[in-house]
């Protein structure tokens, strides 16, 4: 049974990061070279990651995520004291084919086969979302892959929500958009996205504009919140 709120979706939009691919994951493959500091490493990264995002956004000074991603460690591997080039390279190609979540895939293959459309929407550059989806063998799960490369700001800025819409030719009303990421569930709430919140985390809420319609543990569930 559909969900309140959630009747009538036409699609699916996803986030890509942290809701169907694991950012821990390249970290974690090269966790012996690094040692006792790779769980700071991972979180810092991603923590940089995103602030340079929104920091760039409001400086106007939009870069592609590959750029930003490189920065980010760049700056984390200081932090942590580790000056290691062949790591840092081995690091960023890793970014390329992380692993995805595995309830990713059965969520997906459930909403295919009801023929509901699905999308990704992600900060992550064409390049980068194309290897993550290839690699991870969701290629034939996912209808399209859009980035926000076409509007040269990052999330939450509502220019990148409208990608989908014009993308999908699916009113925003007619949209479910999934994140694991709080701050993106409410920038998709705001622009009007029905929106849930994959918090694989167990997370508090975030005191942001934008109701959030429904709050899962994982992607297992959302097949059945939209009718699927």
């Amino acid at each position: 049974m559909t969900a309140p709120g959630f009747d009538d979706i036409g699609a699916c939009v996803f986030d890509a990061y942290g809701t169907l691919f694991d950012f821990n994951s390249a970290v974690d493959r090269c966790r012996g070279r690094i040692g006792g500091r790779a769980d700071e490493l991972s979180a810092l990264w991603r923590q940089k990651q995103l602030q340079y995002t929104w920091l760039r956004s409001l400086m106007g000074r939009f870069v592609d995520f590959w750029h930003v991603t490189g920065e980010a460690l760049d700056h984390s591997m200081k932090v942590v004291g580790i000056d290691d080039p062949a790591l840092r390279a081995e690091l960023m190609q890793l970014y390329l084919s992380l692993e995805a979540y595995p309830d990713a895939r059965g969520c997906l293959e459930r909403l295919k086969k009801a023929g509901t459309k699905t999308a990704i929407l992600s900060n992550g550059s064409m390049t980068m979302l194309v290897s993550a989806v290839k690699n991870a063998g969701l290629d034939d799960v996912i209808d399209a892959i859009y980035s926000v490369d076409r509007a040269e700001i990052f999330k939450p800025h509502h220019s990148v929500y409208q990608i989908a819409v014009d993308e999908l030719k699916v009113p925003t009303q007619r949209i479910s958009f999934q994140s694991a990421n709080g701050w993106d569930a409410h920038g998709a709430a705001a622009f009007g996205f029905r929106v849930a919140w994959i918090n694989r985390f167990g997370q508090p809420a975030e005191a942001l504009p934008g109701d959030i319609q429904a709050e899962l543990s994982s992607l297992a569930d959302l097949p059945d919140l939209v009718g699927a």
